[in-house]
């Protein structure tokens, strides 16, 4: 053909249990609309059982079976060299009412149990009252001018530094949860990346596309 592509590979993708996998499914490609309309529909691989929940498809052997179709084609990959494909669970449940209650109640008896606990080791109370006295020159073993908007204010800075109040979200900027679920997900891809590669590097020595 004697043209020259430009193939950037999906970092991830989502498909279908036993989902045949082409071209256009896994990564962009820029060039000449004739080249590219039939590079589109190659298949490269086919989901199985075998794969389980997830397979990893590597951009050398994309580029490999591209150059074995069309010899005279001169390929710039740029970007990821991998592409992670995780298939869809079907057929997913709705959570149980019981079961989010429990969670939700563990979770604020949690975090309830973990504030108490810092403010008795700051001795918070003690600290409040200090604050009342210097202010007032009257001593209150519960200073509530203080305790009701210190309480108040604790649940919604928590709300600010979440940036989510349920389904809102205040402005664009992610949140600290969002930025350390990023973080994993990147650490969980790696793995998957790794340990996918070394173990079709180990049994086949490539990955087969049939």
């Amino acid at each position: 053909m004697g043209k020259t592509i430009y193939l950037r590979l999906k970092k991830n993708i989502q498909v279908r249990n036993h989902a045949t996998i082409k071209l256009e499914d896994i990564a962009y490609i820029s060039g000449e609309s004739a080249i590219i309309s039939k590079l589109n529909d190659i298949v490269l691989y086919k989901m199985s059982e075998a794969d389980h929940n997830v397979s990893v498809i590597d951009g050398l052997i994309v580029i490999n079976q591209l150059i074995q179709l069309y010899p005279d084609l001169e390929i710039q990959h740029i970007g990821p060299t991998q592409t992670i494909i995780r298939v869809k669970k079907e057929n997913k449940k709705k959570p149980s009412i019981i079961m989010v209650s429990v969670i939700w109640l563990l979770l604020f008896i949690g975090s309830s149990m973990a504030i108490m606990n810092f403010h008795y080791d700051v001795s918070m109370q003690e600290v409040q009252q200090q604050l009342h006295y210097l202010l007032t020159g009257n001593n209150s073993e519960h200073p509530l001018s203080f305790q009701i908007p210190y309480s108040i204010g604790l649940g919604v800075g928590m709300i600010l530094f979440f940036n989510h109040l349920f389904k809102k979200r205040f402005n664009e900027e992610p949140s600290p949860l969002e930025i350390e679920l990023y973080k994993y997900q990147q650490d969980l891809d790696n793995y998957v990346s790794y340990y996918e590669n070394s173990l079709n590097i180990s049994e086949n020595g490539s990955h087969n596309p049939n």
